[in-house]
């Protein structure tokens, strides 16, 4: 807008425009009559102002800058951001929560033929351990889900964190087997609410590093089991099983406490309607990464003015979200089904006496109570087998970005489809291993897959929920899979690896027939 300065004594009046006067912002006289015996200093900044013959200031009204106010949005800032020092410090926090959750899974293999022998358990009662977790984790899917769509992500972590290391540790003082059932399934409860650190992780990231470093926090996964195994090794020989259970709840402790440190996701406050506080954590994110704001105001186009209508199940399906959640039901109880199908099966296929791996006699009927606890060469052999996964991760990583999300998962579904069958035809020991590394690599690098598409593909106001039912599926098909692993495959093998290459090339399918294509593809705040 044009601004004029000019200073009244009497009927003269100087242009101040290039002097060092002070000038007053917003002051408009009208009409402002002077007079020689008045000798006063006016600071007049008005567009349009002139002085009438009379010494009279008039303004005359002009056209008002109608130039639009320039916004960005939380994807423009975060990616103008890029990824640094907060990104680093969210990865390794992200990463911290799931070598917890790993090691809350990966007790139970260890901990069943510990309770074997003190508590003179039969096999089912064993198996009924495992089972527990599953069904708490996937009854607790939607609920946590639920939880970090209407209470925030930060919220959700906390609280899930804190419950899972309460009934982990005291889970460890179990006097007998129904109350570690109880303890444990309540345990299994709380993990049910871990993915969703990848909910908020993802927000976080910039879409030329999202899917990349999703794949990556799968590491912090692989150690985890690592680090349980080697916890294990060095505590049960010595301490017994009760420590075990206590000292692998402390992670969770420690992570809860570092939550301090975790800001709201900006995308969720956004979507709530509060922009200053989504405004601060941009700030905050520009200053810990050394990098300068976008110029103007944060939008609040992507704002939900009906709280009601967060998190709600029914907007899975949604004409725009139906077929994409169907889909994606398929694809997770695939992938936890084939997954935790494997690593029994592979117990089971070692259990075996040489060259009788692929008999269906070759499992000897032993009695339920004989005691056998892990040795050192066992924990060794878990330790190895972890590696596998490590392959998968690196193999995904790699082709995610280059092939895409869809035909990345639908890729690594045939080869482990082919992997799997092939165990049956028997070769020797050197290539039943080799086979069973190849499709527990692969399946992993598809869960991987499917951990990077699920928070790309829904909204702001409905990814968690998406991402818990999602959970929920992949815990329904854990909980089935024992009873394929370990009781199909006493009466056919065939028919036992013919069941797990068929779910999974129906995932492969689901896969490709996707509607959305997530490279590449910004965060959606809203439908």
């Amino acid at each position: 807008m044009l601004s004029k300065v000019i200073k009244g004594t009497g009927s003269a009046y100087e242009d101040l425009e290039d002097s060092n006067d002070q000038v007053f912002n917003d002051v408009c006289l009208t009409n402002a009559a002077y007079n020689d015996e008045v000798n006063v200093k006016t600071v007049i900044k008005c567009a349009g102002a002139r002085v009438a013959d009379d010494g009279d200031v008039e303004l005359v009204e002009t056209a008002k800058d109608t130039t639009p106010e320039e916004t960005f949005t939380i994807d423009h800032a975060i990616d103008a951001i890029g990824f640094g020092k907060f990104q680093v410090k969210l990865s390794l926090l992200t990463g911290l929560a799931w070598m917890a959750d790993a090691m809350e899974m990966m007790i139970l293999s260890i901990l069943s033929p510990a309770l074997h022998c003190d508590w003179h358990l039969e096999s089912w009662q064993q198996a009924s351990i495992t089972t527990c977790v599953f069904v708490g984790m996937m009854l607790s899917s939607s609920f946590w889900g639920s939880i970090c769509d209407k209470y925030g992500r930060k919220v959700e972590l906390i609280c899930c964190s804190m419950f899972t290391f309460y009934f982990g540790l005291i889970s460890s003082f179990s006097p007998v087997l129904v109350w570690m059932l109880i303890l444990r399934g309540l345990v299994g409860f709380g993990i049910g609410g871990a993915p969703q650190s990848v909910t908020l992780y993802s927000e976080f990231l910039p879409s030329t590093s999202r899917a990349k470093c999703i794949v990556l926090i799968e590491i912090f996964w692989a150690i985890g089991t690592m680090f349980e195994v080697l916890l294990a090794l060095i505590v049960m020989p010595t301490l017994g099983w009760r420590w075990l259970l206590g000292l692998s709840s402390l992670p969770l402790l420690i992570f809860t406490l570092l939550c301090a440190w975790l800001p709201e996701s900006p995308r969720f406050n956004i979507a709530r309607g509060e922009t200053e506080k989504a405004m601060a954590t941009i700030q905050r994110i520009a200053k810990e990464n050394g990098k300068p704001m976008p110029l103007g105001k944060l939008s609040e186009s992507s704002q939900i003015t009906d709280s009601n209508r967060r998190g709600q199940l029914r907007d899975l399906f949604l004409p725009e979200t139906r077929r994409t959640t169907v889909l994606l039901w398929i694809i997770w109880f695939a992938n936890a089904f084939s997954y935790y199908g494997l690593v029994l099966l592979t117990t089971e296929l070692f259990e075996a006496k040489p060259g009788q791996e692929c008999h269906t006699h070759y499992l000897e009927t032993s009695c339920n109570l004989e005691c056998k606890l892990l040795s050192t060469k066992d924990y060794v052999d878990l330790l190895w087998t972890t590696f596998a996964e490590f392959p998968g991760i690196f193999i995904t990583l790699v082709i995610i970005d280059r092939l895409g999300r869809k035909i990345t998962m639908s890729l690594e579904f045939v080869i482990f489809s082919i992997a799997v069958l092939l165990v049956g035809i028997c070769v020797n020991r050197t290539l039943l291993i080799i086979f069973i590394f190849v499709a527990r690599a692969f399946v992993s690098g598809a869960f991987q897959a499917a951990f990077v598409y699920t928070p790309e593909v829904y909204p702001t106001v409905m990814r968690a929920i998406g991402l818990g039912t999602c959970s929920a599926f992949a815990r329904f098909g854990a909980i089935l899979t024992p009873f394929v692993a370990q009781v199909m495959l006493q009466y056919s093998i065939h028919l036992t690896l013919g069941f797990y290459g068929g779910v999974c090339l129906i995932a492969a399918v689901a896969s490709f027939l996707l509607p959305i294509e997530t490279k590449g593809r910004t965060l959606k705040d809203t439908h």
